[in-house]
């Protein structure tokens, strides 16, 4: 597994003031080669977008707690395709309830993670969305 030089934005959209798990899937994409930009909290789907772009990310991250992440995940979608990055893949991770996850993937997010997955399927479910070659990409 390697996602050496893919540049991966993770993101807290919202009024969520938890990040210990964002830090934790940062730290171990980071453990496998990727590059992390870490936007720190309550970040608008906006702004998440424009440093997306502005840094030129790979993916992108959401970290979303409070509930909202129907919301702030399809507000973060809209934003990158605003911008002309509609192609950029959107990652949600959090409390997120197994019905809304069909939803979510409908909306543009290209995969799902919860609580109750290992932080090596985190990892490998990313790297194979974006790996680099030797991944097996």
């Amino acid at each position: 597994m390697s996602l050496n030089g893919k540049r991966i934005l993770i993101a807290k959209p919202g009024l969520d003031g938890h990040d210990v798990g964002a830090k934790i899937i940062a730290m171990a994409l980071r453990d496998v080669g990727a590059e992390i930009v870490y936007t720190g909290l309550r970040k608008a789907p906006e702004a998440i977008a424009r440093v997306a772009v502005e840094e030129d990310m790979d993916a992108v991250g959401l970290s979303i707690l409070t509930g909202s992440h129907k919301e702030l995940a399809a507000d973060t979608i809209r934003c990158l395709a605003d911008l002309g990055a509609d192609d950029l893949p959107v990652f949600v991770g959090g409390t997120i309830p197994a019905d809304d996850v069909p939803g979510l993937k409908q909306a543009g997010v290209r995969d799902v993670f919860t609580a109750a997955m290992t932080i090596d399927d985190v990892v490998a479910a990313i790297d194979r969305a974006i790996g680099t070659p030797e991944s097996g990409q």
